[in-house]
């Protein structure tokens, strides 16, 4: 897989970057997991390969980040329908209520949508975002070539293959399977068809502070959302239309903030910081958990070093807004 020489650390953090947020900050592969070999590897190659050819994807198509919350999309559709099958299994290890709750048609419904909103936020879109403001002189260029996105394709797929037929062997129904195959297609060419970011009209926007309350409070209601419902015996239906209302606040919410003015850099982080401060301030939850089957020692530690590496990313951040900003005026 070729890189180009001075996008090799912007690519290969994003690599990891992805399923570390994925998967460990959320917990659901926690360091005992996360750092055995074989599983980071497996990971890496999942997360960090989707992650990279969405990026660059974004970048050849020259669009914004709706194409990227599309395409994010796309592959919580490919990793949790398609490989794992988690979208159809009843008996899914992480399913709990939702195992039967929202299930209909051999689809786990409320659990398919979480996970498909899941993946293209936290998965894909939150690691572009910060990867790119911790290499901001490379945000606009190619970190792979033409031969380096056919490496991360074949690496996905091979990776993907392997889960499928070895490490999750339920097999899931003709029809639903293929119908996600299609909504995966669809949600691509969506992506591709959006149009190019527009320039920002002039306005003042509030300050990042909102912006990193919108975050968590969406990330909270989101979780709660999924974690209260389905306890209460309400339909289905109704939770996932609370889910798809939930996001179109959280973006009307962003909209409004921004008076349709320029978002800065430290606006996109106290969103995406705010977002991922809900997993860091559970973290201590999380270890202190007894009933959990797996080992969550270890997670404090992990919202500890997140905690630093966001407040770090954020000083950076604002000195290099405040330079931009000086630059203009002078």
């Amino acid at each position: 897989m070729k890189l180009k020489s001075r996008s090799l650390w912007p690519a290969l953090t994003l690599f990891f970057l992805a399923p570390t947020i994925g998967e460990l900050l959320s917990s659901s592969a926690p360091p005992a997991e996360f750092f055995n070999p074989v599983v980071l590897f497996l990971l890496a190659a999942l997360y960090g390969s989707g992650a990279l050819l969405i990026r660059e994807l974004r970048v050849r198509w020259n669009k914004g980040w709706l194409t990227v919350l599309a395409l994010g999309a796309a592959y919580g559709i490919i990793e949790e329908g398609l490989v794992v099958k988690s979208f159809f299994d009843p008996n899914w290890m992480d399913l709990g209520l939702l195992g039967s709750y929202g299930r209909w048609a051999g689809v786990n419904w409320v659990w398919a949508l979480e996970l498909t909103l899941y993946h293209a936020v936290f998965s894909i879109t939150i690691p572009i975002l910060l990867t790119e403001l911790l290499f901001p002189a490379r945000r606009d260029e190619r970190w792979v070539g033409r031969w380096g996105m056919v490496g991360l394709s074949l690496l996905l797929l091979t990776d993907g293959l392997l889960i499928f037929f070895l490490l999750t062997p339920y097999g899931p129904p003709l029809v639903p399977y293929a119908l996600a195959v299609v909504a995966v297609v669809a949600l691509v060419l969506i992506a591709r068809w959006l149009p190019a970011p527009r320039e920002p009209r002039p306005g003042r926007v509030r300050r990042p502070l909102w912006f990193a309350l919108v975050g968590l409070g969406g990330t909270f209601a989101f979780f709660f959302t999924l974690w209260l419902l389905p306890e209460t015996g309400l339909p289905a239906a109704l939770t996932m239309l609370a889910l798809v209302g939930l996001v179109v606040l959280v973006a009307g919410l962003v909209r409004w903030l921004s008076r349709r003015g320029t978002r800065t850099d430290q606006h996109r982080l106290a969103l995406a910081g705010g977002a991922l401060a809900f997993f860091v301030l559970l973290t201590p939850l999380i270890e202190l958990d007894t009933a959990r089957a797996d080992n969550p020692a270890g997670m404090m530690l992990v919202g500890l070093v997140t905690l630093l590496f966001l407040v770090g990313l954020w000083w950076k951040v604002r000195r290099m807004v405040r330079r931009q900003t000086l630059d203009a005026t002078t």
